[in-house]
């Protein structure tokens, strides 16, 4: 993942893949597009710079309706992925989430609240150890005792923010985009 705050890329690469032309007119999401052609042309020459001095701080959302616009205009570039690691992952967490969604409606009808609790649970587990680790680097650990109680609102964000970045419209910047 990169954004315009902590990117680099060398003129020659920008160059060989043409720069912008061909996602300039996609409203938000040219600086990871970019970064995902110069990906597709130098599979072997793009890194993470993992180092505590490199992080680059910016301002979180001022509100929830702000954190949500930013989540839809994140989620509203999927369409234009090329690279299918990244489309297919994108995908598979909207649908993991999508379907936990439904299955929690669909509780209220049929029961099985065990499964939904089950499934819950394994996703929570499951990404509490990568979410960790991240957490660390940033010397935020104190912040994961909070991510259980996180989850239901994760899994309704992720499918509010997915289903209106490619369906809907968001605000950005003042103005109204889609």
């Amino acid at each position: 993942m990169c954004n315009g705050a902590n990117l680099a890329y060398t003129r020659k690469a920008y160059d060989a893949v043409g720069g912008f032309l061909e996602i300039n007119h996609i409203a938000s999401g040219d600086d990871m597009l970019l970064m995902k052609k110069i990906q597709s042309k130098y599979p072997d020459k793009v890194y993470y710079l993992k180092d505590p001095a490199a992080i680059v701080h910016t301002v979180p959302a001022e509100n929830i309706k702000g954190f949500l616009n930013q989540r839809i205009r994140w989620a509203s570039k999927i369409s234009h992925y090329k690279h299918p690691a990244t489309f297919m992952t994108l995908a598979l967490v909207y649908l993991v989430n999508a379907f936990l969604l439904l299955l929690f409606t669909e509780c209220f009808f049929y029961g099985h609240w065990r499964w939904l609790l089950l499934l819950i649970a394994f996703k929570t587990i499951s990404e509490y150890f990568f979410v960790s680790k991240v957490a660390g680097f940033f010397q935020q650990q104190s912040l994961m005792k909070y991510f259980p109680l996180c989850q239901p609102f994760h899994i309704l964000y992720t499918v509010i923010a997915g289903s209106f970045g490619s369906f809907g419209k968001y605000e950005w910047k003042n103005r109204k985009v889609k």
